[in-house]
């Protein structure tokens, strides 16, 4: 009797769990939205748990077989998600209704993960008065008194490449310029010479690869935040990030005093955040602690040289594959630099509209980040439809799939950059282009990215050309390990001296 009654509540639990997980994927059925079946426990991603897929592709894949619908759902673990394809509901969601989307839907949990309370993640109540705080860095004036910082690190990338080509090999890009945008991160933020492109065992550049490389801790902490919510926080506290989170904050709370008891004032991001510490009154109600503060300063660091040493190492593996658009661009190049007594200038980087177009038609076909996320800050029906989601629901705007999307531009494997020019933008619905994002939430440092990933192209193809070698992977395959989008195996290239 006693085994049968075990017997039974077992079955009983299976049964419950089983119950649970069925009807958590019926969201989207009973709300007439289409999208492929998911798997138990795991939705729509186990490809992604199995390493078979990159998010780019699964991203492209399904995009590709729902696009003529207006939205599609897929489930994250049991977490239910609206893929949104329709160009104008994008447009209500990033820009007309933002204020009903104004949160990412991520989770902070500040105790634990100190570093993550900042403006990619916050939500609205303390995102919103750090957004206008921290966006006078960004103006065309700041970015021009912070422009000689810049080239004054690409002078040593120029010295750098030199070393390189001498020894007559291939080298990984993404890693050479992630050297690159390291020192520049460090003299624009924190005012430090990080000496990433001299030093191999630079602090900087090890903490940089440790965030974006996948390890044992990281491959567990984010399975559990994407399919296991609920233990996330626990397996935090059991795998913490510590040496990371007292390595910034720490450096973030030092610099400031050591200005503060110097004087030294300097135009970067540090002192943007030492004035909000001045006046904290400001920032509505709004605790500035050393952890938020130094929480700013880390995500430009982990956003502006990772982002930014991608893009110029996509760029560069498309200029190796199309010599003729190298050749136009290396020209422009030269012609802005001997226009200005052989010096590179805020305006003669504005002044190439080639290289612009290269920039652009790059992050076309190679976006950062493959997806938006948004999420409902209560019910939402989509104008035109009958489509009404709960409060809560997090929607995806599939950035990848959109950008290679074949009825918006033609032949989108190809790279070309004259995408870009006007009379073709204008054709164009303005959300077929979201690289940056779009809206009051789009990417705070756009346009330093934009110049620093500018001035690190026209330093390196001003006096080098980049060709594809034996390690040069073609086709283009994503990385299946990257949260961001990135090359497997990295972007080998071989590099040598360009005719004069």
């Amino acid at each position: 009797m006693d085994y049968f009654q075990l017997l039974f509540g077992i079955a009983a639990i299976l049964l419950a769990i089983y119950y649970y997980y069925t009807s958590a994927y019926d969201t989207w059925k009973n709300r007439g939205v289409p999208g492929p079946k998911p798997s138990m426990f795991v939705g729509n991603f186990v490809d992604i748990i199995l390493k078979r897929q990159a998010l780019a592709t699964i991203v492209k894949n399904l995009y590709n077989e729902y696009k003529s619908e207006p939205v599609f759902g897929i489930y994250e673990g049991t977490t239910p998600v609206l893929v949104i394809n329709d160009l104008d509901l994008i447009k209500d969601v990033l820009i007309r209704d933002f204020s009903l989307f104004v949160d990412r839907g991520f989770k902070v949990l500040e105790k634990i993960e100190p570093l993550s309370q900042h403006l990619f993640l916050l939500e609205a109540k303390r995102w919103r008065p750090l957004r206008v705080r921290l966006s006078p860095i960004f103006t065309s004036g700041k970015l021009k008194e912070m422009f000689p910082l810049i080239v004054e690190c690409a002078g040593n990338l120029e010295k750098y490449l030199d070393k390189v080509v001498k020894k007559d090999v291939s080298i990984e890009c993404r890693d050479l310029v992630a050297k690159f945008t390291t020192d520049v991160i460090g003299s624009c933020v924190f005012g430090i010479s990080m000496n990433a492109l001299e030093d191999e065992n630079s602090e900087f550049r090890r903490m940089g690869k440790q965030i974006f490389t996948p390890n044992f801790k990281q491959t567990i902490r984010e399975s559990c935040r994407r399919f296991a919510p609920f233990l996330f926080k626990t397996v935090s506290y059991l795998l913490p990030m510590t040496e990371m989170n007292n390595f910034f904050i720490n450096l973030v709370r030092d610099t400031i005093e050591y200005r503060k008891t110097n004087n030294i004032t300097r135009p970067d991001f540090i002192n943007l955040l030492m004035q909000l510490k001045e006046h904290p009154e400001k920032m509505e109600n709004v605790e500035l602690t050393d952890s938020l503060i130094a929480a700013q300063a880390f995500v430009f660091f982990i956003a502006g040289f990772e982002t930014s040493s991608s893009t110029i190492s996509h760029t560069l593996y498309e200029l190796a594959q199309n010599q003729e658009v190298q050749d136009k661009l290396r020209q422009e190049i030269r012609d802005a630099y001997n226009k200005n007594g052989g010096t590179l200038t805020y305006e003669g980087i504005k002044g190439m509209k080639y290289l612009d177009k290269v920039f652009k038609e790059t992050l076309r076909k190679y976006p950062i980040l493959t997806v938006l996320n948004r999420q409902a800050m209560e019910n939402y029906t989509f104008k035109g439809t009958k489509i009404t989601i709960p409060e809560r629901t997090i929607v995806w705007i599939p950035v990848y799939g959109i950008q290679h999307d074949s009825n918006i531009y033609s032949d989108p494997e190809k790279f070309d950059p004259e995408r870009f020019n006007e009379d073709a933008v204008a054709t164009r619905h303005p959300m077929s282009y979201l690289p940056f994002g779009d809206g009051p939430r789009n990417c705070i440092g756009a346009r330093f990215a934009q110049y620093q990933s500018k001035v690190g192209l026209a330093t390196i193809l001003l006096n080098h050309k980049v060709n594809v070698c034996e390690k040069t992977k073609i086709p283009y395959e994503p990385d299946k390990n990257a949260f961001l989008l990135s090359l497997d195996g990295g972007v080998n290239l071989k590099i040598t001296k360009a005719q004069n």
